[in-house]
């Protein structure tokens, strides 16, 4: 399968950006179907969001 680049749309800035060919064939490889709908700087920064949220909305004690 070939791949060619492609300008996509960030969701979160609106800014544009390209999704390779080597990150499309990337994804293939792992099985992805969908193509990202963030810029890698959104990307990073919703990954810091989601991991550093997980533990900080819980209270943990020992009894």
């Amino acid at each position: 399968m070939s791949f060619q680049d492609k300008s996509l749309k960030c969701i979160d800035c609106g800014a544009d950006f390209t999704f390779t060919s080597g990150e499309q064939e990337y994804f293939a490889s792992k099985g992805f179907t969908n193509e990202p709908k963030r810029c890698v700087p959104c990307r990073r920064a919703k990954k810091q969001q989601m991991g550093n949220s997980t533990y900080d909305s819980h209270s943990y004690s020992s009894r």
